[in-house]
């Protein structure tokens, strides 16, 4: 059910992405607003990710799931209805997917809390990878139907065929999964507020003086922040650079490569440190892959000029991306396993951030030099930054267990 709310928070996600051409259209946008509409989901997205971690640390990350994902169905079904009342589009879809940042930005936090405390350590990568699918089902799923839906009945379909599913996984989690007792909220939590008792304080200065949490932090912003760009653009790259090929084809084949790559990079590193290799090797190896191998197949893909070689370039490049999961998105927990929700919060938090950044910039990047090639040269560069880092500096033993630190 976490891999199928993982698949759910993408398909949400990528309705405007996939919409991108026909949204254009039929407002009459250029490059730089359509920028600005699609960085605006990271600008939420980075600002409730500490806050969803740290509650997910106290209450359960279970609870916080659900809650962001019964608001962002709705506000995904009520989008295109909203719109059509409002004159000021620009404004409207802006604000829209800020708030859709708001609510999702809570997601993976409260995944890595919630795996942090339920998983051994030797079974992280896999668990976390197999779940991690969930974004490749989900772009998947709305980049297959989505497309047949945008060409049969136009956008507003993609919108109210996400939001709906949505709200249909929430009622059958908490219908059939879940008993009451898991879905009530602490009264006594209620009543504190977001405050953390003092004997359960985390000693930041202690943790951020530490080489290895800037160093999968700096990762994670990296990563996370070219694969949104990604996300955001590549729709838009095929659509323009190849304008008689299907949709369905370069919204479907690239993210149907991830699945089994993301599944096998889990098991591979699992397998590997059951073997006795070193946990940080087979974290930096795995980043080796995620950030190193997929940039190149990135700088691969805006210079080519052939269709299907773009389509197999593409492929790797997302395919590899998922190598990340069982590098840098499990290493968080081997460092701070007792309050990984929250720490997992500040990396994405830089994540968004910088997604924010890369996605405006990408988008002028196309405007001002009509070339494609400037936004795949970003992504290997910022990947390189981040890998470089995790190289030298990472490390897997826990850091939270100094004498000042009571476990939460």
């Amino acid at each position: 059910m976490l891999l199928l709310g993982t698949c759910l928070l993408y398909c949400a996600r990528v309705t405007v992405p996939i919409c991108a051409v026909a949204l254009s259209s039929y407002f009459d946008w250029d490059k730089k607003q359509f920028g600005v509409v699609l960085s605006s989901f990271f600008w939420g997205y980075c600002l409730t990710q500490i806050v969803g971690g740290h509650i997910s640390d106290q209450i359960g990350g279970e609870k916080v799931l659900l809650l962001s994902a019964s608001a962002w169905g709705f506000l995904t079904v009520l989008t295109p209805l909203l719109t059509h009342i409002t004159s000021a589009h620009l404004v409207f879809m802006t604000s829209s997917r800020f708030l859709m940042g708001l609510l999702q930005g809570v997601y993976f936090p409260s995944l890595a809390s919630l795996l942090s405390q339920r998983v051994r350590e030797s079974e992280r990568a896999f668990t976390y990878s197999t779940v991690g699918t969930g974004s490749q089902f989900g772009t998947l799923l709305i980049g297959g139907a989505g497309s047949l839906l945008l060409d049969w009945y136009g956008w507003e379909s993609v919108f109210y065929f996400s939001g709906l599913l949505t709200l249909l996984w929430v009622y059958c989690t908490c219908k059939y999964l879940l008993s009451e007792k898991e879905l009530t909220i602490p009264m006594n939590y209620l009543t504190r507020g977001l405050s953390v008792p003092k004997q359960t304080k985390v000693p930041w200065k202690q943790l951020f003086r530490k080489a290895p949490i800037w160093a999968v932090i700096i990762a994670q912003l990296s990563t996370a922040s070219t694969f949104f760009t990604l996300l955001s653009w590549l729709p838009t790259f095929f659509k323009e650079t190849f304008p008689d090929s299907k949709g369905w084809v370069f919204n479907v084949v690239p993210w149907l490569v991830a699945i089994p790559t993301s599944l096998f990079s889990g098991f591979l590193s699992d397998h590997l440190i059951s073997q006795g290799y070193r946990t940080i090797t087979i974290r930096k190896f795995m980043q080796v892959i995620g950030s190193g191998v997929s940039s190149i197949f990135a700088l691969c893909l805006g210079q080519t000029s052939s269709f299907c070689k773009a389509i197999v370039f593409a492929s790797a490049s997302v395919g590899l991306q998922t190598f990340n999961h069982s590098g840098i998105s499990v290493n968080v927990q081997d460092l701070a396993p007792s309050c990984a929700g929250l720490l997992f919060g500040v990396a994405n938090t830089g994540g968004a951030l910088l997604g924010v950044i890369c996605v405006y910039l990408a988008g002028y990047l196309i405007e001002t030099t009509g070339s494609w090639i400037s936004v795949f040269n970003l992504v290997a560069a910022v990947n390189s930054i981040g890998l470089c880092t995790f190289l030298l500096f990472g490390e897997a033993q826990r850091v939270d267990t100094d004498s000042v630190y009571v476990d939460l």
